[in-house]
């Protein structure tokens, strides 16, 4: 059933991606993109299947808390420190070629993660530290995957318009938040039907037990190695797929290039060095306060993404919260979706494609969910699972609203790589944070945890209010060339009229 309902959401979403269609593009060229952008997406979503295993993977492999925040910390700090140095790489290389890489360096390190599980489980080596080796061999699986947010974003600067992002940093969303449905639900599916007396026997019970003597090891190791070895070979598929279909621009497809109007008008014939692409996004005060939104953003989705499970099972609870348990994920898509298409649509209807304001209406909201959680965390199940898939609902919309978009906005198509990678660094900063304080925090006592979170939501309220009314120079002449906007300075200050125009005052 979970499974019909994510075929019937990916039709929703590519029905609606062709319905939406402000800039008039003709069919060909809106088919065109379409093969492009499907497969480049399911690439993204699927890594996310090699990221989040290893959380189904904790229980199996007897991982303590401090083991498994140690080896996730380790993951998503190399993440970070990469996208630093791999952005600009694909501002040079080409998104199509960032991809490939993605797809192919995670699905060989996936592989290897594998086979470390098997030996741990099984032959069970004293004369190596497994949990160091594991959290090496992770943190090279998410150097790989590095590439993979960059790239998207960098095809996406090419082939959308900035006044049609908003809708594609949705769509964005929607790829992360399947992502995580598959991450979640699909990995926890593996490490069921791999258990050596799984509770619900199926058939890819039966294909595990083929290849892997259960009996002859008593029954009791599980195979939990597949939970890596098939993402591994999923990867690669998708891999080669981007191989043949993917352009990096609309020329490279027969069709014609076009000016999106972002930071990068008037620039596309300049040569940026690599070190030109770092001053662009380093120097740029936007950039890095979009950085820091999307740190504190960071902190919290990850923190409750990654600890709600581990919540449920170390508190034994059996009630309503067993229901938002075994829906994890298909609930985290569903929210994620929502949120991304939510803010992305306010942010280009009712903002002038700002990406700003729906920010920091989402941060505040996700603020009160933080409350609500904290104040029934012992008390309600229901209202604790209800606020944890409220909080992938905002954070989800802060991600494809500031990496999503607002980077390809301010980085323009030059530097689009070089300043999604540097913001989504910032992701993943906080997701190391949270990894590496959540095992103290917990040892405390599981009521600090949403109380932890709490001051990083609110930090990231605050600066996106403060930034409320920035837009791309690009964006402001192409809205009072085209759209009747009247915009003075960088940031601006909307205000409707009873007329088709909109006054703005500098703020």
């Amino acid at each position: 059933m979970a499974f019909l309902f994510v075929i019937a959401t990916l039709i929703i979403v590519i029905r609606l991606y062709f319905k939406y269609n402000p800039m008039a593009h003709g069919q060909r060229f809106m088919m065109r993109r379409f093969i492009n952008w499907f497969p480049l997406g399911m690439s993204y979503a699927f890594l996310y299947l090699a990221r989040f295993n290893v959380i189904a993977a904790q229980q199996p492999l007897s991982m303590s808390n401090k083991t498994f925040g140690m080896i996730f910390g380790a993951g998503a700090l190399t993440y970070a420190i990469a996208l630093v140095f791999n952005g600009p790489i694909v501002d040079k290389i080409g998104g199509k070629r960032g991809i490939i890489i993605s797809t192919i360096g995670s699905g060989l390190a996936d592989a290897l993660l594998g086979y470390l599980s098997y030996v741990w489980l099984v032959k069970k080596p004293t004369d190596v530290n497994m949990s160091i080796l594991f959290a090496v061999v992770y943190s090279l699986n998410m150097y790989f995957q590095s590439f993979g947010a960059v790239s998207i974003i960098k095809v996406k600067a090419y082939w959308f318009h900035v006044r049609e992002r908003g809708v594609f940093g949705a769509i964005f969303g929607t790829l992360i938040s399947l992502g995580v449905y598959l991450g979640f639900d699909w990995s926890q599916a593996i490490v069921n039907a791999a258990a050596a007396e799984p509770k619900n026997p199926n058939l890819l019970h039966t294909i595990f037990a083929d290849l892997f003597d259960f009996q002859a090891h008593g029954g009791s190791v599980s195979a939990v190695w597949f939970v890596f070895y098939i993402p591994a070979v999923i990867l690669v598929t998708w891999g080669l797929i981007d191989l043949f279909l993917i352009k990096d621009t609309p020329a490279q497809a027969g069709l014609e290039d076009f000016d999106t109007h972002d930071a990068s008008s008037g620039e596309m014939h300049i040569n940026f060095s690599l070190l030109d692409l770092m001053k662009r996004v380093f120097l740029s005060p936007v950039m890095l306060m979009i950085g820091m939104v999307e740190f504190f953003s960071g902190v919290v989705r990850n923190a409750v993404l990654q600890w709600y499970k581990p919540f449920v099972e170390q508190m034994h609870q059996t009630g309503a919260a067993h229901f938002f348990y075994d829906h994890w994920g298909l609930l985290l898509m569903i929210s994620g979706i929502g949120g991304g298409f939510v803010g992305g649509y306010v942010s280009d209807k009712y903002f002038q494609s700002r990406r700003f304001p729906p920010t920091a209406m989402a941060s505040g909201i996700l603020t009160l969910f933080l409350g609500i959680m904290a104040v029934s965390l012992f008390d309600s199940e229901l209202l604790v699972g209800i606020a944890a898939v409220g909080v992938s609902f905002f954070t989800i919309t802060i991600t494809a609203l500031m990496s999503g978009t607002a980077a390809s906005d301010f980085g323009g198509r030059k530097a689009t790589a070089t300043a999604a990678g540097v913001t989504d660094a910032f992701v993943y900063i906080g997701a190391a944070v949270e990894s590496f304080s959540m095992g103290g925090i917990i040892k405390l006592g599981w009521y600090y945890w949403p109380l932890f979170l709490i001051p990083f939501a609110l930090a990231g309220a605050v600066i996106a209010v403060k930034m409320w009314d920035y837009l791309p120079e690009a964006t402001r002449r192409y809205l009072l060339k085209v759209e009747n906007v009247v915009i003075s300075g960088p940031g601006v200050t909307v205000t409707e009229t009873t007329t088709t125009a909109i006054e703005v005052d500098e703020i």
